[in-house]
Protein backbone atom coordinates (compact mmCIF):
# COMPACT_ATOMS: atom_id res chain seq x y z
CA UNK A 1 0.00 0.00 0.00
CA UNK A 2 1.42 3.31 -1.01
CA UNK A 3 1.62 5.92 1.70
CA UNK A 4 1.03 9.54 0.87
CA UNK A 5 4.18 11.60 1.22
CA UNK A 6 4.01 14.16 4.03
CA UNK A 7 3.48 17.75 2.96
CA UNK A 8 6.64 19.83 3.14
CA UNK A 9 7.02 22.00 6.20
CA UNK A 10 6.52 25.59 5.04
CA UNK A 11 7.05 27.14 8.47
CA UNK A 12 10.80 27.87 7.96
CA UNK A 13 10.04 29.51 4.60
CA UNK A 14 7.26 31.61 6.13
CA UNK A 15 9.52 32.66 8.98
CA UNK A 16 12.26 33.68 6.55
CA UNK A 17 9.81 35.75 4.47
CA UNK A 18 8.50 37.38 7.65
CA UNK A 19 12.02 38.34 8.73
CA UNK A 20 12.80 39.81 5.32
CA UNK A 21 9.48 41.65 5.29
CA UNK A 22 10.16 43.21 8.70
CA UNK A 23 13.67 44.17 7.58
CA UNK A 24 12.12 45.80 4.50
CA UNK A 25 9.60 47.66 6.67
CA UNK A 26 12.34 49.05 8.91
CA UNK A 27 14.69 49.69 5.97
CA UNK A 28 12.03 51.64 4.12
CA UNK A 29 11.47 53.83 7.16
CA UNK A 30 15.22 54.38 7.52
CA UNK A 31 15.38 55.67 3.94
CA UNK A 32 12.31 57.87 4.46
CA UNK A 33 13.70 59.31 7.70
CA UNK A 34 16.23 61.43 5.75
CA UNK A 35 13.58 62.96 3.48
CA UNK A 36 13.03 66.07 5.60
CA UNK A 37 16.74 66.89 5.58
CA UNK A 38 16.98 66.55 1.78
CA UNK A 39 13.90 68.76 1.25
CA UNK A 40 15.73 71.56 3.07
CA UNK A 41 18.39 71.56 0.34
CA UNK A 42 15.99 71.72 -2.63
CA UNK A 43 15.94 75.13 -4.37
CA UNK A 44 12.38 74.81 -5.67
CA UNK A 45 9.24 75.51 -3.65
CA UNK A 46 8.36 72.85 -1.06
CA UNK A 47 5.32 71.51 -2.94
CA UNK A 48 7.24 71.60 -6.24
CA UNK A 49 9.98 69.45 -4.68
CA UNK A 50 7.31 66.90 -3.74
CA UNK A 51 6.05 66.93 -7.34
CA UNK A 52 9.56 66.29 -8.68
CA UNK A 53 10.01 63.47 -6.17
CA UNK A 54 7.10 61.63 -7.80
CA UNK A 55 7.74 62.69 -11.40
CA UNK A 56 11.42 61.72 -11.47
CA UNK A 57 10.66 58.35 -9.89
CA UNK A 58 7.67 57.55 -12.11
CA UNK A 59 9.52 56.23 -15.24
CA UNK A 60 11.50 53.77 -13.11
CA UNK A 61 8.39 52.73 -11.15
CA UNK A 62 6.43 52.31 -14.39
CA UNK A 63 9.16 50.05 -15.81
CA UNK A 64 9.14 47.89 -12.66
CA UNK A 65 5.33 47.76 -12.73
CA UNK A 66 5.38 46.66 -16.39
CA UNK A 67 7.84 43.88 -15.59
CA UNK A 68 5.75 42.90 -12.57
CA UNK A 69 2.51 42.52 -14.56
CA UNK A 70 3.79 41.67 -18.02
CA UNK A 71 2.08 44.78 -19.35
CA UNK A 72 -1.38 43.85 -18.06
CA UNK A 73 -3.45 46.71 -16.62
CA UNK A 74 -4.89 46.34 -13.09
CA UNK A 75 -8.63 46.05 -12.52
CA UNK A 76 -10.72 49.21 -12.38
CA UNK A 77 -11.26 48.65 -8.67
CA UNK A 78 -7.52 48.47 -8.01
CA UNK A 79 -6.97 51.61 -10.09
CA UNK A 80 -9.55 53.54 -8.09
CA UNK A 81 -8.03 52.47 -4.77
CA UNK A 82 -4.47 53.23 -5.92
CA UNK A 83 -5.64 56.58 -7.30
CA UNK A 84 -7.33 57.42 -4.01
CA UNK A 85 -4.13 56.53 -2.17
CA UNK A 86 -2.21 58.82 -4.54
CA UNK A 87 -4.54 61.73 -3.74
CA UNK A 88 -4.02 61.25 0.00
CA UNK A 89 -0.26 60.99 -0.59
CA UNK A 90 -0.12 64.14 -2.72
CA UNK A 91 -1.81 66.28 -0.07
CA UNK A 92 0.29 64.60 2.62
CA UNK A 93 3.49 65.56 0.77
CA UNK A 94 2.26 69.09 0.11
CA UNK A 95 1.44 69.70 3.78
CA UNK A 96 4.59 68.00 5.04
CA UNK A 97 7.05 69.72 2.71
CA UNK A 98 5.59 73.09 3.70
CA UNK A 99 5.91 72.12 7.36
CA UNK A 100 9.52 70.96 6.97
CA UNK A 101 10.63 74.49 6.05
CA UNK A 102 8.83 76.05 9.02
CA UNK A 103 9.88 73.84 11.92
CA UNK A 104 12.74 71.62 13.06
CA UNK A 105 13.63 68.52 11.06
CA UNK A 106 12.92 66.31 14.09
CA UNK A 107 9.58 68.01 14.83
CA UNK A 108 8.46 67.79 11.21
CA UNK A 109 9.32 64.10 11.07
CA UNK A 110 7.65 63.25 14.37
CA UNK A 111 4.41 65.11 13.63
CA UNK A 112 4.50 63.94 10.02
CA UNK A 113 4.59 60.40 11.36
CA UNK A 114 1.70 60.91 13.76
CA UNK A 115 0.21 58.30 11.42
CA UNK A 116 1.91 55.85 13.80
CA UNK A 117 -0.60 56.79 16.52
CA UNK A 118 -3.55 56.89 14.11
CA UNK A 119 -2.67 53.44 12.71
CA UNK A 120 -2.39 51.91 16.18
CA UNK A 121 -5.79 53.40 17.12
CA UNK A 122 -7.24 52.14 13.82
CA UNK A 123 -5.90 48.63 14.50
CA UNK A 124 -7.53 48.63 17.92
CA UNK A 125 -10.79 49.98 16.49
CA UNK A 126 -11.21 47.47 13.65
CA UNK A 127 -10.09 44.46 15.72
CA UNK A 128 -11.88 45.61 18.89
CA UNK A 129 -8.90 44.21 20.74
CA UNK A 130 -6.58 46.00 23.13
CA UNK A 131 -2.88 45.09 22.84
CA UNK A 132 -1.60 42.81 25.59
CA UNK A 133 1.70 41.31 26.62
CA UNK A 134 4.68 42.28 24.48
CA UNK A 135 2.52 44.32 22.11
CA UNK A 136 1.16 46.47 24.93
CA UNK A 137 4.67 47.05 26.28
CA UNK A 138 5.92 47.88 22.77
CA UNK A 139 3.17 50.48 22.28
CA UNK A 140 3.94 52.11 25.64
CA UNK A 141 7.69 52.15 25.01
CA UNK A 142 7.29 53.50 21.47
CA UNK A 143 5.12 56.45 22.40
CA UNK A 144 6.99 57.21 25.62
CA UNK A 145 10.24 57.13 23.67
CA UNK A 146 8.86 59.48 21.03
CA UNK A 147 7.68 61.89 23.72
CA UNK A 148 11.14 61.88 25.27
CA UNK A 149 12.76 62.28 21.87
CA UNK A 150 10.82 65.44 21.14
CA UNK A 151 10.50 66.71 24.71
CA UNK A 152 13.80 68.57 24.66
CA UNK A 153 13.72 69.90 21.12
CA UNK A 154 10.08 70.96 20.77
CA UNK A 155 9.59 74.67 21.28
CA UNK A 156 6.01 75.92 21.75
CA UNK A 157 6.44 79.19 19.89
CA UNK A 158 4.86 80.84 16.86
CA UNK A 159 8.16 80.27 15.06
CA UNK A 160 7.46 76.53 14.83
CA UNK A 161 3.70 76.32 15.44
CA UNK A 162 2.65 76.64 11.76
CA UNK A 163 5.19 74.05 10.63
CA UNK A 164 4.14 71.64 13.37
CA UNK A 165 0.46 71.98 12.43
CA UNK A 166 1.19 71.36 8.73
CA UNK A 167 3.24 68.29 9.70
CA UNK A 168 0.43 67.01 11.93
CA UNK A 169 -2.03 67.39 9.04
CA UNK A 170 0.40 65.45 6.87
CA UNK A 171 0.42 62.62 9.41
CA UNK A 172 -3.38 62.34 9.29
CA UNK A 173 -3.33 62.25 5.47
CA UNK A 174 -0.52 59.67 5.46
CA UNK A 175 -2.73 57.38 7.54
CA UNK A 176 -5.30 57.31 4.73
CA UNK A 177 -2.54 56.63 2.21
CA UNK A 178 -1.12 53.68 4.16
CA UNK A 179 -4.53 52.08 4.76
CA UNK A 180 -5.53 52.37 1.08
CA UNK A 181 -2.16 51.05 -0.11
CA UNK A 182 -2.43 48.14 2.31
CA UNK A 183 -5.85 47.40 0.81
CA UNK A 184 -4.81 47.64 -2.85
CA UNK A 185 -1.76 45.46 -2.20
CA UNK A 186 -4.19 42.57 -1.81
CA UNK A 187 -4.92 42.89 -5.53
CA UNK A 188 -1.79 44.19 -7.27
CA UNK A 189 1.96 44.09 -6.75
CA UNK A 190 3.98 46.75 -4.90
CA UNK A 191 5.48 48.44 -7.97
CA UNK A 192 2.12 48.65 -9.73
CA UNK A 193 0.51 50.15 -6.63
CA UNK A 194 3.33 52.64 -6.23
CA UNK A 195 3.42 53.61 -9.92
CA UNK A 196 -0.33 54.23 -10.19
CA UNK A 197 -0.54 56.14 -6.89
CA UNK A 198 2.49 58.27 -7.81
CA UNK A 199 1.00 59.10 -11.19
CA UNK A 200 -2.27 60.17 -9.57
CA UNK A 201 -0.47 62.54 -7.20
CA UNK A 202 1.68 64.44 -9.72
CA UNK A 203 -1.07 66.69 -11.23
CA UNK A 204 -2.32 67.62 -7.75
CA UNK A 205 1.14 68.64 -6.57
CA UNK A 206 1.94 70.56 -9.76
CA UNK A 207 -1.37 72.44 -9.62
CA UNK A 208 -0.88 73.26 -5.93
CA UNK A 209 2.68 74.50 -6.50
CA UNK A 210 1.50 76.75 -9.35
CA UNK A 211 -1.38 78.13 -7.26
CA UNK A 212 1.07 78.97 -4.46
CA UNK A 213 3.38 80.73 -6.93
CA UNK A 214 6.33 78.48 -6.13
CA UNK A 215 9.53 78.15 -8.13
CA UNK A 216 9.07 74.99 -10.19
CA UNK A 217 12.34 74.48 -12.08
CA UNK A 218 15.43 73.84 -9.95
CA UNK A 219 18.96 75.08 -10.49
CA UNK A 220 20.40 72.11 -8.60
CA UNK A 221 18.85 68.75 -9.47
CA UNK A 222 20.81 66.70 -6.93
CA UNK A 223 18.42 67.04 -3.94
CA UNK A 224 15.42 66.22 -6.15
CA UNK A 225 17.10 63.15 -7.65
CA UNK A 226 17.99 62.01 -4.13
CA UNK A 227 14.37 62.51 -3.05
CA UNK A 228 13.09 60.43 -5.96
CA UNK A 229 15.61 57.60 -5.52
CA UNK A 230 15.92 57.45 -1.74
CA UNK A 231 12.39 58.33 -0.66
CA UNK A 232 10.05 57.28 -3.46
CA UNK A 233 11.80 54.28 -5.00
CA UNK A 234 13.74 52.76 -2.09
CA UNK A 235 11.80 54.04 0.94
CA UNK A 236 8.25 53.73 -0.38
CA UNK A 237 9.17 50.66 -2.44
CA UNK A 238 10.28 48.68 0.61
CA UNK A 239 7.39 49.96 2.71
CA UNK A 240 4.68 49.12 0.15
CA UNK A 241 6.19 45.67 -0.50
CA UNK A 242 6.03 44.82 3.21
CA UNK A 243 2.60 46.38 3.98
CA UNK A 244 0.29 43.37 3.44
CA UNK A 245 2.40 41.19 5.72
CA UNK A 246 1.75 43.22 8.87
CA UNK A 247 -1.11 44.69 10.86
CA UNK A 248 -1.62 48.48 11.03
CA UNK A 249 -0.32 48.30 14.62
CA UNK A 250 3.09 46.92 13.58
CA UNK A 251 3.28 49.29 10.59
CA UNK A 252 2.44 52.23 12.86
CA UNK A 253 5.15 51.41 15.38
CA UNK A 254 7.82 51.02 12.72
CA UNK A 255 7.02 54.53 11.46
CA UNK A 256 8.60 55.76 14.69
CA UNK A 257 12.01 54.82 13.28
CA UNK A 258 11.77 58.01 11.23
CA UNK A 259 11.73 60.66 13.99
CA UNK A 260 14.55 58.87 15.81
CA UNK A 261 16.84 58.95 12.78
CA UNK A 262 15.65 62.44 11.80
CA UNK A 263 16.55 63.81 15.23
CA UNK A 264 20.09 62.44 14.78
CA UNK A 265 20.29 63.82 11.23
CA UNK A 266 19.05 67.24 12.38
CA UNK A 267 21.71 67.29 15.08
CA UNK A 268 24.50 66.39 12.62
CA UNK A 269 23.40 68.53 9.64
CA UNK A 270 21.77 71.56 11.28
CA UNK A 271 23.06 71.59 14.86
CA UNK A 272 19.61 70.88 16.31
CA UNK A 273 20.00 69.80 19.93
CA UNK A 274 20.30 66.10 20.87
CA UNK A 275 20.15 65.55 24.64
CA UNK A 276 20.39 62.52 26.92
CA UNK A 277 16.59 62.40 26.86
CA UNK A 278 16.66 62.20 23.06
CA UNK A 279 19.10 59.28 23.18
CA UNK A 280 16.99 57.48 25.78
CA UNK A 281 13.89 58.03 23.67
CA UNK A 282 15.60 56.56 20.62
CA UNK A 283 16.63 53.48 22.60
CA UNK A 284 13.05 53.04 23.84
CA UNK A 285 11.70 53.11 20.29
CA UNK A 286 14.37 50.59 19.23
CA UNK A 287 13.33 48.31 22.12
CA UNK A 288 9.69 48.62 21.02
CA UNK A 289 10.60 47.40 17.53
CA UNK A 290 12.25 44.32 19.04
CA UNK A 291 9.33 43.58 21.37
CA UNK A 292 6.66 43.89 18.66
CA UNK A 293 8.24 40.89 16.90
CA UNK A 294 8.02 38.58 19.95
CA UNK A 295 5.19 36.05 20.39
CA UNK A 296 2.22 37.70 22.06
CA UNK A 297 -0.61 36.61 24.33
CA UNK A 298 -4.17 36.80 23.10
CA UNK A 299 -5.40 40.40 22.88
CA UNK A 300 -8.06 41.59 25.29
CA UNK A 301 -11.46 42.31 23.66
CA UNK A 302 -12.93 45.80 24.06
CA UNK A 303 -16.21 45.65 25.92
CA UNK A 304 -19.16 47.27 24.19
Amino acid sequence: MNEKAPAPDTAPVAATVSRWAFAALVGGNLALSLTAMVVRYADTGPVASAMWRLLLALPFLALLAWRETGGRAPSNRALWIAGGAGIFFAFDLAAWHIGILQTKVANATLFGNSASLFLVLWAILISRMLPRGWQALAVLLAFAGSALLMGQSYEASTQYLVGDLFSLLAGALYTGYVLLMQRVRGEIGPWSALAWSSGAGIPILLGTALLLGEAILPHNWTPLILLAAMSQIVGQGLLIWALPRFSPLVVGLTLLVQPVVAALAGWIAFGEGLSAGDVAGGLMVAAALVLIRLPNRRAKPIEA
